[in-house]
């Protein structure tokens, strides 16, 4: 048995996490990432869960290093005129990168997180796998797809094999006070939901620009092209003669026009992590998430220059820069990266 710090976010799952990494004989600790101004509670219901469950506790206070790399990116891109996955970037850079580091200067061998995903060893390939999670409506591997090799080989998913109910009843058998905690929905750091509010009080100032139509009319000033997002149609008061919706951003402009107008075929798609294999085999069948969505869809991945290009066999609708393009093959991650453009 191996020596595992489980990152402790304050919720059921990442304390059931711990529970069961006990019962299968590890050692076990317990850490939790204060990263922002909301982090108190979560501390608060972490330090209780260890506790109860016995293990040691640890804090790492990184709210400089969560700005830096992951808060900051979030910015930059939607400055950019992009719609950032800031869950994406964390895992990579903070909850997969910072905390394994961590892990292993303090001594343990391995990390723990609740995420609903399987991460298994297939002998034939001698490669780490990244598999959905049993269950299929709590199932986050799409927002793990960037793990590396080095990272999966370090990393324990045990509520992957789990249901969320179950994990909630073995949480209330334990005595843990967030067996019935809800979970978030929102970015974390933005529990609200509005992230404009977040983007101007760091600095951010919304870049002015005009709602422009298909055929070029100008329907006037918006609030700035950080408010709106491909397929958005809420907040478009605007009479254009048919329900509208943002479709495109040119510079600082917002273009609007009909659903018809959001669907596309081919996706680019940059930065790109493969899992199975180091490079894909060229024409590679897939079924891809294009949004954290259980939804899939049938493509051709054709490699490029800068990455891949992703071609669909039905049309997709409102494909939005700034999003994770993730590939699967059944229940196996593929790999994936991020979308940087679609026609």
């Amino acid at each position: 048995m191996s020596r595992v710090l489980t990152a402790m976010s304050g919720g059921v799952d990442s304390a059931v996490t711990a529970a069961l990494l006990l019962e299968a004989g590890h050692t076990v600790g317990g850490a939790t990432m204060a990263l922002h101004e909301y982090a108190p509670q979560e501390l608060a219901d972490a330090r209780r869960s260890a506790e109860r469950l016995g293990i040691e506790f640890h804090i790492f206070d990184w709210q400089e290093e969560f700005f830096r790399l992951v808060q900051r990116p979030f910015m930059e891109i939607y400055q950019a005129g992009w719609t950032p996955n800031p869950c994406v970037i964390c895992n990579r850079t903070v909850k997969f990168g910072l905390f394994l580091d961590k892990a292993l200067a303090l001594g343990y061998e391995k990390m723990a997180t609740g995420h609903y995903a399987r991460v298994e060893w297939d002998a034939g390939s001698g490669r780490w796998l990244l598999r959905r999670a049993a269950d299929a409506a709590k199932d986050q591997s799409y927002v793990l797809y960037s793990l590396t090799q080095a990272q999966l080989s370090r990393v324990l998913l045990p509520m992957g094999g789990m249901t969320k109910d179950a994990a909630r009843e073995k949480a209330e058998a334990l005595g843990l006070t967030v067996a019935h905690k809800h979970d978030s929905q929102d970015i974390c750091f933005v529990p609200d939901g509005d992230y404009m509010r977040f983007l101007t009080e760091h600095g951010v100032r919304p870049q002015p620009g005009h709602f422009i139509g298909l055929d070029g009319r100008d329907f006037g000033p918006h609030r700035g092209q950080e408010a709106y997002t491909l397929g958005q149609r809420r907040g478009l008061d605007i009479p254009y003669g048919t329900r509208i919706y943002v479709v495109a951003k040119r510079g600082s402009d917002v273009v609007i026009g009909p659903n018809e107008a959001l669907f596309s075929r081919r996706v680019q798609v940059r930065d790109l992590n493969w899992i199975p294999f180091d490079v894909p085999p060229e024409g590679l069948r897939a079924q891809a998430k294009l949004r954290y969505t259980p939804k899939t869809a049938e493509c051709t991945v054709h490699l490029t220059e800068n990455g891949a290009e992703l071609c669909f066999d039905e049309p997709q609708r409102a494909v939005t820069p700034g999003q994770a393009a993730v590939l699967y093959d059944g229940d196996t991650v593929l790999g994936g990266g991020t979308i940087c453009g679609a026609d």
